[in-house]
């Protein structure tokens, strides 16, 4: 739904503020993906698209991936430098919803205190 014109946007939930949303490189951030350990919960995935996703990275019992602290175990590299999903093709909706710049990317942006 568009947002109301004659309504002051609230800026926690205006994404892309201060930088153009192609500003944000995913893959010199991060953040999403290590904000969290109870972020990347599986949603509308089945069992056969968890099974594509190597054991190693799934936390089966708690119905999300595996983390190492609050990082994804799937994430490699730097946060904020340089990183790299070993994953991606096959990884689960939460993941590939979080956009460049919407709300819950600025969210762990700020956490890791990266620019907004």
């Amino acid at each position: 739904m568009p947002a109301d014109p004659e309504k002051p946007a609230d800026p926690a939930n205006v994404s892309c503020q201060s930088f153009s949303c192609q500003s944000f490189s995913c893959q010199e951030c991060g953040a999403c993906c290590a904000y969290s350990a109870e972020w990347p919960r599986f949603s509308i995935e089945d069992d056969a698209d968890i099974a594509r996703i190597p054991a190693v990275y799934v936390d089966d019992p708690a119905g999300r991936m595996r983390c190492e602290g609050d990082r994804c175990s799937a994430l490699e590299g730097r946060v904020g430098e340089r990183v790299a999903c070993k994953v991606y093709a096959v990884r689960p909706e939460v993941c590939r919803t979080c956009e460049p710049g919407d709300p819950e990317c600025l969210i762990a942006r700020r956490h890791h205190g990266l620019p907004v």
